[in-house]
């Protein structure tokens, strides 16, 4: 299975997590990743407490493509503080926090319902 670069073009979902990573688009990926509606990114954060506005920044900039966004928080579940909630709120978009294998099952299913959804997935062991 090819390895991920750091950007894979279009919407995909997630077919494997766990081990400190990801599969998909027929790749897999060490480490957290941003999944758009324009591609999979590869996202440099390892625990919840790495997740700011700036980290999530790409998610902001294709706010117009985005009505969901899933936190995947790693292993267990985090609070996404009001803060953070209220800034993407203002930029018409709806954060969940979830664990992270929650977050990735229902990117998944709102992807296959072809809903406007984002995730931000910290990998987990």
């Amino acid at each position: 299975m090819p390895r991920f670069d750091g950007f894979v073009p279009g919407r995909h979902l997630i077919d494997a997590f766990g081990a400190g990573g990801f599969r998909f688009a027929e790749m897999s990926h060490r480490g957290s990743i941003l999944a758009l509606p324009g591609g999979i990114h590869i996202w440099p954060v390892k625990s919840f407490a790495e997740v700011t506005p700036e980290s999530l920044q790409p998610v902001l900039d294709a706010a117009e493509a985005v009505d969901f966004l899933l936190i995947g928080t790693g292993g267990d579940i985090a609070f996404v503080p009001a803060a953070l909630r209220e800034r993407f709120r203002e930029a018409g978009i709806v954060v969940e926090g979830m664990a992270t294998g929650a977050a990735a099952r229902t990117y998944n299913v709102l992807v296959a319902e072809d809903r406007r959804v984002a995730a931000a997935l910290i990998a987990v062991e």
